[in-house]
């Protein structure tokens, strides 16, 4: 029976209990998690965070006290230095218990005990997103809608303009290439009559010298 029973005396006496707890509260200080059964957690809780409040005025006052407890002078250091300055803004509840069920062989119910502080998984400071609303989900969908719509008439209209100025460019050059072909045609035909023409001349001069030779030869 439990009666008159203020605590857990986790089956040790006193002096046994508050070594186990201190040992315990430095290990946690220093790793900032540690594992243990329940029973042992909500004990160390109880324990541990009055200590880590009255760090947060750092006088010598308050570490002497820190200090008849822990016994630790590494851990005095890290309590008043960098958990302080983390857990500055906390009005308590620098602790968490996080079950991890029983244990193999005596079925102690199990648990990490953590600073709550240095676990970012579970940081709730996050910036929350606005709530959204029908009203607004559907004009974003169709303003959506209407962009993914004029960026495809914007596609086709740069795609006709293209073909467009393909085409032109071809019409372009079979002009050329036509334009070009005559002007060899025409300079041939310049060129053929060129040569008949003076082989025409040629002949007539032959016909006369012949002639003015056979009168010549009759006188």
């Amino acid at each position: 029976m439990r009666h008159g029973k203020k605590f857990n005396h986790l089956g040790r006496k006193t002096a046994h209990r508050k070594a186990m707890l201190s040992n315990m509260a430095c290990s946690l200080i220093k790793h900032k998690r540690i594992k243990t059964t329940v029973a042992k957690a909500k004990a160390l809780r109880k324990f541990v965070e009055p200590l880590i409040t009255k760090s947060k005025t750092d006088t010598t006052h308050s570490r002497r006290i820190v200090f008849s407890h822990l016994r630790q002078k590494e851990v005095i250091t890290e309590l008043f230095g960098d958990v302080a300055s983390k857990v500055a803004s906390r009005n308590g509840g620098y602790t968490r218990i996080l079950r991890t069920g029983n244990r193999l062989g005596d079925n102690a119910e199990m648990c990490f005990i953590e600073l709550v502080d240095y676990n970012e998984t579970y940081v709730t400071d996050k910036p929350k997103k606005k709530a959204k609303t029908r009203r607004s989900g559907g004009a974003k969908k169709v303003s959506d809608t209407t962009k993914a719509v004029k960026e495809a008439v914007v596609v086709e209209e740069n795609k006709s303009e293209k073909t467009v100025l393909e085409e032109t460019k071809t019409e372009e050059e079979v002009t050329e290439i036509i334009e070009a072909t005559a002007a060899e045609l025409v300079t041939e035909e310049i060129s053929e009559a060129t040569e008949e023409t003076s082989d025409l001349k040629q002949e007539k001069t032959k016909e006369e010298n012949n002639a003015e030779d056979n009168e010549t030869k009759s006188e």
